[in-house]
Protein backbone atom coordinates (compact mmCIF):
# COMPACT_ATOMS: atom_id res chain seq x y z
CA UNK A 1 0.00 0.00 0.00
CA UNK A 2 2.78 2.20 -0.04
CA UNK A 3 3.36 5.05 -2.73
CA UNK A 4 6.21 4.40 -4.72
CA UNK A 5 7.53 8.19 -5.34
CA UNK A 6 8.98 8.52 -8.54
CA UNK A 7 9.19 12.33 -9.91
CA UNK A 8 8.08 12.01 -13.70
CA UNK A 9 10.60 14.89 -15.69
CA UNK A 10 10.47 14.02 -19.10
CA UNK A 11 8.34 11.06 -19.57
CA UNK A 12 4.16 11.78 -19.86
CA UNK A 13 4.76 14.93 -20.34
CA UNK A 14 2.52 15.21 -23.28
CA UNK A 15 -0.37 14.41 -21.11
CA UNK A 16 -0.25 17.39 -18.96
CA UNK A 17 -2.02 19.27 -22.34
CA UNK A 18 -4.65 16.22 -22.82
CA UNK A 19 -7.93 16.78 -22.46
CA UNK A 20 -8.86 16.08 -18.55
CA UNK A 21 -12.05 14.42 -17.81
CA UNK A 22 -12.98 14.96 -14.36
CA UNK A 23 -13.84 11.59 -12.16
CA UNK A 24 -16.41 11.15 -9.61
CA UNK A 25 -15.96 8.18 -7.13
CA UNK A 26 -19.39 6.35 -7.38
CA UNK A 27 -18.07 3.61 -4.48
CA UNK A 28 -16.71 0.02 -4.05
CA UNK A 29 -18.02 -3.65 -4.44
CA UNK A 30 -16.61 -6.95 -4.29
CA UNK A 31 -14.94 -7.96 -7.68
CA UNK A 32 -17.00 -10.55 -9.56
CA UNK A 33 -14.23 -11.39 -11.68
CA UNK A 34 -11.04 -11.81 -8.88
CA UNK A 35 -11.75 -13.39 -5.42
CA UNK A 36 -10.67 -11.43 -2.37
CA UNK A 37 -10.24 -8.08 -4.75
CA UNK A 38 -12.82 -5.39 -4.92
CA UNK A 39 -13.83 -3.11 -7.30
CA UNK A 40 -13.35 0.95 -7.29
CA UNK A 41 -15.91 2.75 -9.72
CA UNK A 42 -15.26 6.05 -10.70
CA UNK A 43 -17.94 7.95 -12.81
CA UNK A 44 -17.64 10.52 -15.35
CA UNK A 45 -18.89 13.83 -13.55
CA UNK A 46 -20.40 14.89 -17.18
CA UNK A 47 -21.37 11.75 -18.32
CA UNK A 48 -22.72 8.29 -18.23
CA UNK A 49 -19.18 6.01 -18.09
CA UNK A 50 -18.27 4.09 -15.46
CA UNK A 51 -14.71 3.17 -14.82
CA UNK A 52 -14.17 -0.15 -12.98
CA UNK A 53 -10.81 -0.50 -11.35
CA UNK A 54 -9.89 -3.65 -9.21
CA UNK A 55 -8.02 -3.27 -5.79
CA UNK A 56 -6.93 -5.37 -2.93
CA UNK A 57 -8.81 -5.89 -0.04
CA UNK A 58 -6.18 -3.18 2.00
CA UNK A 59 -6.39 -0.02 -0.34
CA UNK A 60 -10.10 -1.03 -0.57
CA UNK A 61 -10.54 -0.43 3.17
CA UNK A 62 -8.06 2.85 3.17
CA UNK A 63 -10.85 4.40 0.43
CA UNK A 64 -13.70 3.14 2.15
CA UNK A 65 -12.49 4.23 5.60
CA UNK A 66 -12.43 8.13 4.35
CA UNK A 67 -15.93 7.62 2.14
CA UNK A 68 -18.00 6.63 5.25
CA UNK A 69 -16.38 9.16 7.22
CA UNK A 70 -14.69 7.13 9.95
CA UNK A 71 -11.48 8.46 11.76
CA UNK A 72 -9.25 5.42 12.91
CA UNK A 73 -7.87 5.69 16.14
CA UNK A 74 -4.14 5.77 15.04
CA UNK A 75 -3.20 7.50 11.32
CA UNK A 76 -3.08 4.68 8.77
CA UNK A 77 -0.45 4.57 5.98
CA UNK A 78 -2.70 7.33 3.15
CA UNK A 79 -2.74 9.43 6.65
CA UNK A 80 0.34 9.54 7.65
CA UNK A 81 1.38 10.58 4.11
CA UNK A 82 -0.85 13.48 4.20
CA UNK A 83 0.25 14.58 7.84
CA UNK A 84 3.96 14.31 6.42
CA UNK A 85 2.89 16.03 3.26
CA UNK A 86 1.42 19.07 5.19
CA UNK A 87 4.27 19.49 7.33
CA UNK A 88 6.60 20.12 5.06
CA UNK A 89 3.98 22.19 3.26
CA UNK A 90 3.01 20.17 0.57
CA UNK A 91 -0.25 20.22 -1.27
CA UNK A 92 -1.56 17.85 -3.54
CA UNK A 93 -3.34 19.11 -6.17
CA UNK A 94 -5.04 16.47 -8.27
CA UNK A 95 -4.84 13.38 -9.52
CA UNK A 96 -4.90 12.20 -12.77
CA UNK A 97 -4.82 8.38 -14.36
CA UNK A 98 -3.09 8.69 -17.33
CA UNK A 99 -2.98 5.54 -18.94
CA UNK A 100 -3.73 2.05 -19.48
CA UNK A 101 -2.06 -0.63 -20.16
CA UNK A 102 -2.66 -4.64 -20.34
CA UNK A 103 -4.99 -4.11 -17.50
CA UNK A 104 -3.23 -1.71 -15.39
CA UNK A 105 -4.11 2.23 -14.59
CA UNK A 106 -1.21 4.38 -14.37
CA UNK A 107 -1.60 7.43 -12.10
CA UNK A 108 0.20 10.66 -11.00
CA UNK A 109 -0.04 13.11 -8.48
CA UNK A 110 0.59 16.85 -9.11
CA UNK A 111 2.10 18.37 -6.02
CA UNK A 112 3.11 21.74 -5.54
CA UNK A 113 6.05 22.66 -2.71
CA UNK A 114 7.40 26.31 -2.18
CA UNK A 115 5.72 27.42 -5.49
CA UNK A 116 6.72 24.82 -8.22
CA UNK A 117 4.96 21.84 -8.89
CA UNK A 118 6.15 18.33 -8.58
CA UNK A 119 4.35 15.33 -10.87
CA UNK A 120 4.70 11.84 -8.69
CA UNK A 121 3.93 8.44 -9.84
CA UNK A 122 1.13 6.27 -8.42
CA UNK A 123 -0.53 3.43 -7.86
CA UNK A 124 -4.42 4.41 -9.34
CA UNK A 125 -5.74 3.15 -5.40
CA UNK A 126 -3.18 4.96 -3.71
CA UNK A 127 -3.61 8.07 -5.55
CA UNK A 128 -7.56 7.75 -5.09
CA UNK A 129 -7.05 7.00 -1.00
CA UNK A 130 -4.80 10.43 -1.30
CA UNK A 131 -7.21 12.57 -3.49
CA UNK A 132 -9.99 11.68 -0.76
CA UNK A 133 -8.16 12.87 2.19
CA UNK A 134 -6.40 16.23 0.22
CA UNK A 135 -10.10 16.59 -0.90
CA UNK A 136 -8.89 17.22 -4.54
CA UNK A 137 -9.76 16.08 -8.08
CA UNK A 138 -9.36 12.96 -9.96
CA UNK A 139 -9.18 13.25 -13.92
CA UNK A 140 -8.75 10.98 -16.53
CA UNK A 141 -8.45 11.09 -20.79
CA UNK A 142 -10.93 10.57 -23.19
CA UNK A 143 -8.73 7.60 -24.55
CA UNK A 144 -9.07 5.68 -21.22
CA UNK A 145 -12.43 6.10 -20.78
CA UNK A 146 -13.07 5.11 -24.75
CA UNK A 147 -10.75 1.99 -23.41
CA UNK A 148 -12.40 1.43 -20.02
CA UNK A 149 -15.41 3.08 -19.65
CA UNK A 150 -19.05 1.16 -19.47
CA UNK A 151 -22.31 2.61 -19.65
CA UNK A 152 -24.66 1.01 -17.27
CA UNK A 153 -27.97 -1.06 -18.96
CA UNK A 154 -31.35 0.96 -18.21
CA UNK A 155 -32.08 -2.12 -16.01
CA UNK A 156 -29.21 -1.09 -14.24
CA UNK A 157 -29.49 2.77 -13.89
CA UNK A 158 -30.63 2.49 -10.48
CA UNK A 159 -28.69 0.04 -8.80
CA UNK A 160 -26.24 1.19 -6.46
CA UNK A 161 -22.70 0.53 -6.63
CA UNK A 162 -22.42 -0.76 -2.91
CA UNK A 163 -19.74 0.02 -0.55
CA UNK A 164 -17.47 -2.41 0.93
CA UNK A 165 -18.78 -1.21 4.18
CA UNK A 166 -22.10 -2.55 3.33
CA UNK A 167 -21.40 -6.11 2.30
CA UNK A 168 -22.40 -6.82 6.26
CA UNK A 169 -22.20 -10.62 7.01
CA UNK A 170 -25.23 -12.45 8.75
CA UNK A 171 -24.19 -12.39 12.40
CA UNK A 172 -23.55 -8.38 12.18
CA UNK A 173 -26.83 -6.82 10.34
CA UNK A 174 -27.68 -3.50 11.80
CA UNK A 175 -30.92 -4.92 13.15
CA UNK A 176 -28.82 -7.38 15.40
CA UNK A 177 -27.84 -3.87 17.09
CA UNK A 178 -31.76 -3.09 17.54
CA UNK A 179 -31.62 -4.10 21.06
CA UNK A 180 -29.21 -1.72 22.13
CA UNK A 181 -29.66 1.54 23.75
CA UNK A 182 -27.92 4.58 21.93
CA UNK A 183 -25.62 4.95 24.93
CA UNK A 184 -24.53 1.34 24.39
CA UNK A 185 -24.22 1.76 20.51
CA UNK A 186 -22.09 4.62 20.83
CA UNK A 187 -19.93 2.38 22.83
CA UNK A 188 -19.73 -0.40 20.81
CA UNK A 189 -18.84 2.12 18.05
CA UNK A 190 -15.92 3.50 20.17
CA UNK A 191 -14.27 0.18 20.74
CA UNK A 192 -14.53 -0.86 17.20
CA UNK A 193 -12.86 1.91 16.03
CA UNK A 194 -10.32 1.20 18.80
CA UNK A 195 -9.74 -2.05 17.64
CA UNK A 196 -9.77 -0.83 13.83
CA UNK A 197 -13.05 -3.28 13.15
CA UNK A 198 -14.34 -0.37 10.18
CA UNK A 199 -16.75 -2.85 8.93
CA UNK A 200 -18.50 -3.56 12.35
CA UNK A 201 -17.95 0.63 13.42
CA UNK A 202 -19.55 1.16 9.72
CA UNK A 203 -22.88 -1.00 10.69
CA UNK A 204 -22.99 0.37 14.01
CA UNK A 205 -22.84 4.02 13.01
CA UNK A 206 -25.76 3.12 10.46
CA UNK A 207 -27.73 1.93 13.28
CA UNK A 208 -26.96 5.17 15.08
CA UNK A 209 -27.60 7.03 12.36
CA UNK A 210 -31.17 5.73 11.94
CA UNK A 211 -32.28 6.64 15.26
CA UNK A 212 -31.52 10.48 14.67
CA UNK A 213 -33.89 10.96 12.35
Amino acid sequence: MIVIFVCIEKRYRANVSMQKIRLNILGLSVSQTQSGAYALVLAEEEGERRIPIIIGPVEAQAIAIQLEGLKPPRPLTHDLIKNMALAFDIALLEVTIYKLEEGIFYSELLCEMNGKEIRIDSRTSDAVALALRFRCPIYTSEEILQKAGIVLESDDENSPVRSMMDEEEPETTGSSYAQYSTSDLQELLNEAIEDEDYEKASIIRDELNKREK
